[in-house]
C-alpha cells in the first residue's frame, strides 16, 4: 500500500534529507563539514519481498551521489556507507510492519509468503557474512577522520561483491545470481 511506502520513505529517506538541509547552511558558513548518509547492500541491489526498502536505499545511494556533487568545491563532503548483513533487529522490527500492511493470506504468493514468514518469525542465527555494529562503527570512523574520504565505504563481503557485480554483470545474470541467493 502507497500508505506503507511512505512510512518507510519517511524513516529511511526523509529524515536524512531534512535533517541535511538544515545542516548544509551551517557547514557552509564555517567552510566545511561531512555528511555521511548509511545505505545499505540493498541500495546496490535488489532483493525480493523488500521493494519499499530497497527503494529507500536506492533513493538514498541517488540524493547523497547528486548532493556530494552539488557540495563539490564547498568544503563539504558527502559520504555513503554501505553495509550489509549486520548484526541488528531489523528481521524482529520488521515484524510489526508486515503484520500491518501486508495481507499475504489474500495474495496470489500465499505460499511463498508463507515461507518468508517461517524465516521472518523464526531466529536462524546469524548470517554467515553478518558483522557485529561495530564494523559500521569503524567504517563511521573512517570516513569522519580520512583527510579525503571516499565517496562509499563498503562494510561487508556481500557488499563489496554486489558493489562489483552491478557493475560487470548484465542485468539478467546479476538477477539470476541473487536469486540463488
Amino acid at each position: 500500500p502507497r500508505a506503507a511506502l511512505r512510512a518507510i520513505f519517511e524513516v529511511n529517506l526523509f529524515g536524512y534529507h531534512d535533517l541535511t538541509t538544515q545542516l548544509i547552511p551551517m557547514m557552509r558558513a564555517q567552510g566545511r563539514g561531512r555528511i555521511v548518509n548509511c545505505s545499505s547492500v540493498l541500495g546496490l541491489v535488489g532483493a525480493r519481498w523488500r521493494g519499499a526498502y530497497v527503494a529507500t536505499k536506492f533513493a538514498m545511494e541517488g540524493l547523497t551521489d547528486v548532493l556530494r556533487l552539488e557540495m563539490r568545491g564547498t568544503g563539504i563532503d558527502v559520504i555513503l556507507i554501505e553495509p550489509g548483513p549486520i548484526t541488528s533487529n531489523i528481521r524482529a522490527n520488521a515484524i510489526p510492519h508486515f503484520e500491518r500492511w501486508i495481507n499475504w493470506q489474500a495474495s496470489p504468493r500465499r505460499a511463498e509468503y508463507q515461507s518468508l514468514l517461517k524465516r521472518l518469525y523464526e531466529s536462524r542465527g546469524p548470517d554467515r557474512f553478518e558483522l557485529p555494529a561495530s564494523a559500521v562503527t569503524a567504517a563511521l570512523i573512517r570516513a569522519l577522520d580520512a583527510p579525503r574520504p571516499k565517496a562509499r565505504y563498503y562494510v561487508t563481503t556481500p557488499t563489496h561483491l554486489m558493489g562489483i557485480a552491478r557493475r560487470i554483470l548484465p542485468t539478467r545474470t546479476l538477477d539470476w545470481l541473487i536469486a540463488k541467493g
